[in-house]
Parts: structure tokens; C-alpha cells; sequence
């Protein structure tokens, strides 16, 4: 038994070196391509990879293409972002093209670029692009026009172009391409409104533009604004004429309002004119029906001298004259 320790011994050593040989053998390739590409990475470091489950192509591949480029990245630094849940191949390319285009920008302000644009349909890579090609920005965009009114009440409808550049230093935190399109159409519609006559506008359209780049509008933001050229500009509505007809017609209403209440007031008055009048009617003839009563009064107490066949011989003659001529009773209207 003693005797066949060593050849055990040397049975697991074989099985064991077989095994790290077998786990080698995935990974000779990519050793190979490295090597000859004069960007080294040694077996262990590729064994690594594995365990922690990173890609180790994509590493590798990542830092062949940077050292071809005058880039030598370190291997931890690529599985470190790629950990973080980072675009390395984003990132390398981007590196490369900035490198190229002479723009300053680190491995790690190139990694919270690629980390921030995550989830938004938007790569470091674009980012770079766009700071070496300006992009253009259609304002307000979906080939809509903002609408603003000059100060003679004619309304003009623009539709602005803004040449844009990514800035590096601010794209992380900075506003987006919301903030300039919102940013340029308020400025747009500012300056419409100031202009005095909308003739103004349409023979000089650059003073738009003058105006609004004049408002800074690329603060606090990840682009920096190159230019803004108004496309197009066309004649709307006299929105100043329809808001007087409006208030005309509101003016109306009121004073038509007002009419009225003064002729209800005029209506209510008339009707009480009339009560009053029948009120005197009714106290004159009470007054009237006591005038017999008090001469009668006057005539037992002797107060009164006066011929009684006489007297009333005037109330017959006064009674028959006005039966034939007849009393005229004047005539109302209840109209005002």
C-alpha cells in the first residue's frame, strides 16, 4: 500500500494539471491574439474573467483595439465597467474617436458618460460623435411651427434650426436636448413679441436669432450652442383684431346688461306711479264724499248762510251739464 503512494501522488497531480490544462485550452486563443498584438493578457488574468463571469473576448478584443489605437487600457479598469453594468466597447470606441479628434476626455469621464446615457437610447459613442460633428435640432420639432404675436396683433408662425455641440465637461448632469428646443422657442417667442410690427420680423428674420443666442441659452447644459437659423416664418391670424372684435362684443353685452336693468327700473317706477295715482283717485273721492256730510254739518249748526233751493238748484244745473257733455276720463299708457 506504502509503495503505491507516489504513483497515486503522481495520478493526481497528472489529473490535476490535465484539468488546469483543459481550462487553459479555452482560453489559449485569446492568449495568442494578445500576445501578437503586442497587448498581453496572461492566463491567469483570462481564468479570472471566467470565474467572476466577464467576457473575457470582449476584454480582450476592447484592449487590443486601444492599443492599436495608442490606448493601452488595463484589463481591471474594462472588467470594473463592465461589473458596473457599462458599454466597453461604447467606451473604447469612444476613446479612440475623441483621441483622434484631438478632444480631452478621460477613461473615467468617458465611463459615467456611457454609465449616464444608460437606459436612454443614447451612447457615449454618439456623444463623442456629436461633439465632433455638430448635431441639428429641430425646433419645436416633429416639423411643427411655434406660434407668437408681434405687437401690432398679427401673429407669426417660425420654425428654427439650432446647430448644437456636445459638451464633454458638462454632458453629466447637464440638461438635455428638451431644455435647449424648450429654451429656443421661448426665446423665439420673446422675440416675436417685442418686435412692433410683424413687417419688422419678416424683412429682417436674423435678429431672431441674434436675440435668442444672446439669452445664453446653453447654460447648464450638456451642449454648446453654435447656431440658430430661422427656417422658415409664415403670416398667421390678426389675433390683435379678433381679441378687440371679442372685447367689443363683451363691451356690448355689458352695456346691453346695463340697458336693461334701467329698463326694469324705468317699468318698476311707471307701475308705482300708477298705484300712487290710483291711491290719489281713491282719497280724492273720499274727500269728495264727505264735502255733503260737512255742508249738512255746517247747515243744523247754522254755520252756513246760504239759500238751500238755491243751492241746490246749482248741483241739479251742474249734474245735468255733466251728463250731456259727459266726463272725459284721460288715458294711460303703461309704456314708459
Amino acid at each position: 500500500m506504502i509503495d503505491n503512494i507516489p504513483f497515486i501522488l503522481l495520478a493526481g497531480a497528472a489529473l490535476v494539471a490535465f484539468v488546469i490544462l483543459l481550462i487553459l485550452s479555452r482560453f489559449i486563443t485569446l492568449w495568442i491574439r494578445a500576445l501578437v498584438s503586442n497587448a498581453p493578457v496572461s492566463l491567469f488574468a483570462l481564468v479570472g474573467m471566467w470565474i467572476r463571469k466577464v467576457p473575457a473576448a470582449l476584454i480582450v478584443d476592447s484592449r487590443i483595439k486601444g492599443v492599436k489605437a495608442g490606448l493601452p487600457f488595463d484589463t481591471d479598469e474594462l472588467e470594473a465597467h463592465y461589473l458596473a453594468g457599462g458599454a466597453v466597447d461604447h467606451v473604447v470606441l469612444a476613446m479612440i474617436a475623441a483621441d483622434k479628434a484631438s478632444i480631452p476626455l478621460s477613461f473615467k469621464r468617458a465611463c459615467a458618460i456611457d454609465l449616464a446615457v444608460k437606459g436612454t437610447g443614447k451612447t457615449v459613442l454618439e456623444a463623442v460623435r456629436a461633439s465632433i460633428n455638430p448635431a441639428v435640432i429641430d425646433c419645436p420639432g416633429g416639423g411643427e411651427k411655434i406660434d407668437a404675436v408681434a405687437r401690432d396683433g398679427i401673429q407669426l408662425r417660425a420654425r428654427a434650426r439650432v446647430t448644437v455641440r456636445t459638451n464633454l465637461d458638462r454632458f453629466v448632469g447637464g440638461a438635455t436636448e428638451e431644455t435647449i428646443i424648450a429654451r429656443v422657442n421661448e426665446g423665439i417667442v420673446t422675440s416675436i413679441g417685442s418686435a412692433n410690427s410683424y413687417k419688422d420680423v419678416l424683412e429682417h428674420p436674423d435678429g431672431i436669432s441674434k436675440r435668442v443666442l444672446e439669452r445664453g441659452l446653453d447654460a447648464n447644459t450638456a451642449f454648446e450652442l453654435i447656431s440658430i437659423d430661422i427656417a422658415d416664418v409664415d403670416v398667421g391670424e390678426n389675433i390683435g383684431a379678433k381679441l378687440q372684435i371679442s372685447q367689443a362684443e363683451a363691451d356690448k353685452q355689458v352695456a346691453q346688461a346695463h340697458a336693461e336693468v334701467r329698463r326694469a327700473a324705468a317699468v318698476a317706477t311707471e307701475q308705482e306711479m300708477s298705484a300712487r295715482i290710483q291711491e290719489m283717485r281713491a282719497r280724492f273721492v273720499e274727500a269728495e264724499s264727505q264735502v255733503p256730510m260737512a255742508m249738512a254739518e255746517a247747515f243744523r249748526n247754522g254755520n252756513l248762510d246760504v239759500n238751500y233751493a238755491r243751492f241746490k238748484n246749482v248741483v241739479a244745473d251742474t249734474t245735468t251739464r255733466e251728463s250731456n257733455a259727459g266726463e272725459v276720463e284721460p288715458e294711460h299708457s303703461d309704456e314708459v
